[in-house]
């Protein structure tokens, strides 16, 4: 008998019938003889709906009272999904992220889990009680609701199958697992059947939606294997676990292209230790000296937080009498992942020369061990993730680290 974490995104948990399919898959997985814990989303548009109310109400509404509001979507996937397992003759019940409780810090709408208390968890389970918990939400010492920030039901999911010490957490989507690359975007991705934590990471932090990034280093931290599954079928999908050496033999594991960055420039900063932290935290991407005593630094931050980031640069900007601070939302960056560059070199040098030969100019580079990311301009970032997802043969498997 295993011990087994669902998580349904909101989309599995969409409608009633949808909210039907994700309790007879529950029912299944019991009849199979494991325990389950459940984790839910809210109803796919319902925390927009609850966004835009609260928007409505106030143009920047107090946080707490935002936390309290928006963390509702999930109490009523909860509840309808413990009533229709009941319906079906399968004892269930709710709990709210406070009744467990998911203990965090108190930054309303970004909080951070700081331990899952699991009795009553285990109360329910031992008793043969299904558990549906609400994702996204948990509370601080004081009492207050706090959220995780969007997508924070994944880390939900992955915080309480690591406090229960369950075997695999399984995360239901709208998908059947991570691809090579957007499917959308490239008819020839592959979907992965393996991914190692700091691929999948990096993904996430470039784009990659599949995951939300701190559930995956919640699940890294504790080594809790994850399963990205298809509400839809039955399918196996992609296991994200501790890497491997049959990981490490390839290259490049996945592409990823995210449309949602912009760039700003800050042009003339005099060019001595120290500057740099009085305009950015370490943001940055790239800081390129000039021969005059000047430099020019660029970074990238999401288009949504464009405003206020110009806002404050500018400001500091003109206190260290920079030239000027310029914005380019006309960006794309496209990125290369994978566990085998870290002991392989001619990664970079392939992605360049790949791009260089559709005439595709690179306009900043960032790295990692195993990450390369180029920004490019806006029109050409699908065809430089098609360029790549070709050039390193990922419909294919992937190219291999020669022995």
């Amino acid at each position: 008998m295993a011990l087994i974490v669902q998580k349904y995104g909101g989309t599995s948990v969409g409608d009633i019938d949808r909210i039907r399919n994700v309790a007879n898959r529950v029912a299944k997985t019991r009849k199979e003889g494991n325990d389950v814990v459940v984790v839910v989303s809210a109803m796919s548009g319902e925390t927009d709906r609850l966004i835009r109310l609260a928007q409505q109400a106030h143009e920047t509404p107090d946080l707490r009272e935002y936390d309290s509001l928006i963390s509702t979507g999930e109490q009523a996937s909860a509840a309808l999904l413990a009533i229709t397992l009941q319906s079906m003759g399968i004892p269930a019940r709710s709990f709210l992220g406070s009744q467990i409780r998911i203990l965090t810090d108190s930054a309303f709408s970004l909080a951070r889990i700081q331990d899952v208390e699991t009795k009553h968890l285990r109360r329910a389970i031992k008793a043969g009680v299904i558990p549906v918990v609400t994702g996204f939400q948990g509370v601080d010492r004081a009492g207050n609701i706090t959220t995780l920030g969007r997508g924070g039901s994944d880390t939900t999911g992955v915080a309480v199958a690591a406090a229960l010490k369950a075997h695999v957490c399984e995360i239901y989507t709208d998908v059947d697992g991570v691809y090579t690359t957007d499917p959308n975007l490239c008819p020839e991705a592959r979907k992965l059947s393996r991914i190692s934590y700091d691929e999948m990471m990096e993904m996430a932090s470039l784009g990659a939606k599949v995951l939300q990034i701190r559930s995956v280093e919640f699940a890294k931290k504790y080594n809790v294997p994850i399963h990205v599954r298809s509400s839809f079928n039955d399918r196996s999908g992609t296991w994200v676990v501790k890497e491997d050496e049959k990981m490490e033999k390839v290259l490049v594991s996945g592409v990823t292209l995210n449309k949602n960055e912009a760039r700003v420039t800050i042009s003339g900063v005099p060019d001595k230790p120290g500057i740099a932290s009085k305009i950015f935290t370490p943001i940055s991407d790239a800081q390129n000296s000039s021969a005059d005593g000047l430099a020019d630094m660029t970074f990238t931050v999401p288009k949504a937080d464009i405003k206020r980031a110009l806002r404050l640069v500018k400001k500091t900007a003109d206190s260290l009498q920079a030239r000027e601070v310029l914005a380019d939302e006309n960006i794309a960056k496209v990125s290369i992942v994978g566990a085998g560059m870290v002991s392989h070199s001619g990664v970079a040098s392939k992605m360049f020369t790949a791009l260089a030969g559709e005439n595709i100019n690179i306009l900043m580079i960032s790295t990692s061990e195993i990450k390369i990311s180029c920004v490019v301009e806006a029109k050409y970032g699908e065809l430089a993730a098609r360029v790549l997802h070709k050039v390193f043969g990922l419909e294919k498997g992937g190219l291999k680290k020669e022995s």
